[in-house]
């Protein structure tokens, strides 16, 4: 037994507890023990009676709460349980705001505080109205812009959009009462960098973690920053290996480019603008990690965001916008499409940790498919033809192979070290069930030797 999120010990009661209560109540709602010690053992109250008399009062006339206290007994000692229900509406300890996350009790302070203000009220932050901004302060360039990506994915009526800028701010619910909203600015000003700091986008290239070699910073309205971003990423930071497929160069880049494009819209779209600090992409020459001050919702995990679930945007209005530019889509899918185009081009998906201060993406550089080994006629034949899985001895039969000792340290092995075949009962490699099947990988091979082959051909 251990302290939780919603269960805390104390031996004997203070006053100061009374900001642990506070916590409680702000997040899920807890029990504090009095009369119980760090180890969870109950030693006992001896002044228990005046507790549960004084208490109750205490906690009424400092947070405003009716709390449950009650008497109870274990292992023949006496303790004191304070149950708190999770409350609707922000509860402070002395004009100062906590909030229980995991074990801990934290002092809410600067953006952490905002959030959880306007989250009490239902409103999010791209939601709270700008003061001093009209539409005539909005760049014209960036609204056409929009309206050129909605006509094309018809996310909006053709009379909206041919509606004046104030209307189709409007249509966007981008206004409240007389004011634009945050998200207008962010979405449609040319530098919202002057009303919120840190909305900007930082791009290094770094040797080590302490070596950085250059870098750029993409500033303008949201949709701009997601074009010139890509454009820096795969123009200057991402090395492409070049083919041809007949006479159209093909470049193929570390990371899908539909994967990448895919993680900084999320980013974009996600991000905790109130923080004031900027998406952070740091490129090495084995990896490339974005970083993001953006909040999951409550309760959510990373392994969650990388199954099926509802899309629930940090910032629903710049969301909004997104998905009628047709830049996103609205059923949260996103991590599930990078996940589908890292699949596709035969490379490992990215990994994804979150912590307190944001969301870190981190797609590893694999090497480039086909770069390491140069396949036999006979081993692409084996590649094209194991797609659905064959017994050793049908694998021999094609590469015209009979001793089986040259033919695995010959032509099975390289494949298997390559990733590009694998067996289909791993944990039984002596199965007589066992057969060889064409990894994504492999499948990324063949696809990339039929351009070559094209292309020799023509």
């Amino acid at each position: 037994m251990s302290e939780s999120q919603q269960t805390e010990w104390k031996e004997s009661w203070r006053d100061e507890y009374l900001k642990w209560l506070c916590g409680f109540a702000n997040a899920q709602g807890g029990a504090l023990d009095i009369g119980r010690n760090d180890r969870g053992e109950v030693v006992g109250l001896a002044n228990a009676n005046r507790l549960m008399e004084d208490l109750p009062n205490k906690i009424r006339d400092t947070l405003g709460l009716m709390a449950d206290v009650d008497l109870m007994e274990e292992d023949a000692q006496t303790f004191v349980r304070i149950t708190i229900d999770p409350y609707p509406h922000p509860v402070s300890y002395k004009g100062r705001y906590y909030y229980r996350t995991g074990s801990t009790n934290q002092l809410l302070k600067g953006a952490a505080l905002d959030r959880f203000l306007l989250s009490s009220t239902g409103k999010r932050w791209d939601a709270v109205p700008q003061v001093g901004v009209s539409i005539s302060d909005l760049d014209s360039n960036a609204l056409q812009n929009f309206r050129q990506r909605a006509a094309r994915t018809q996310r909006l009526s053709k009379e909206a959009l041919e509606e004046d800028d104030q209307r189709l701010i409007e249509k966007l619910r981008l206004v409240e009462g007389s004011h634009l909203k945050r998200a207008a600015v962010l979405l449609f000003h040319s530098d919202p960098e002057v009303f919120f700091t840190g909305s900007s986008i930082k791009i290094g290239y770094f040797e080590s973690n302490s070596e950085l070699k250059y870098q750029d910073e993409v500033q303008g309205d949201l949709f701009t920053q997601v074009e010139e971003t890509m454009e820096l990423l795969l123009t200057k930071y991402l090395p492409a290996e070049i083919h041809y497929d007949g006479i159209q160069r093909v470049e193929d880049y570390p990371i899908p480019e539909s994967a990448l494009r895919e993680t900084v819209l999320n980013a974009i779209a996600h991000k905790d603008y109130g923080s004031g600090i900027p998406i952070q992409i740091s490129v090495y020459d084995d990896h490339l990690v974005i970083w993001n001050n953006g909040q999951l919702p409550d309760e959510w995990t990373v392994e969650r965001l990388t199954q099926k679930h509802p899309s629930q945007p940090y910032n629903p209005d710049i969301a909004n916008a997104f998905f009628r530019a047709g830049l996103i889509e609205a059923w949260g899918r996103g991590i599930e499409k990078v996940i589908q185009a890292c699949n596709e081009a035969g490379i490992s998906p990215p990994t994804l940790s979150y912590e307190s201060n944001g969301l870190t993406v981190n797609f590893e550089f694999e090497d480039q498919v086909g770069t390491k080994l140069g396949l036999s006629p006979k081993q692409e034949e084996i590649l094209l033809k194991s797609k659905d899985g064959l017994p050793l001895r049908d694998l021999m039969e094609l590469s015209g192979r009979t001793n089986r000792t040259k033919f695995r340290d010959q032509v099975l092995t390289p494949l298997m070290e390559e990733s590009l075949i694998e067996m289909t009962i791993p944990d039984k490699p002596r199965s007589p069930k066992q057969k060889y099947k064409t990894t994504r990988r492999g499948l990324a091979v063949l696809k990339k030797l039929g351009s070559s082959s094209r292309k020799a051909s023509s």
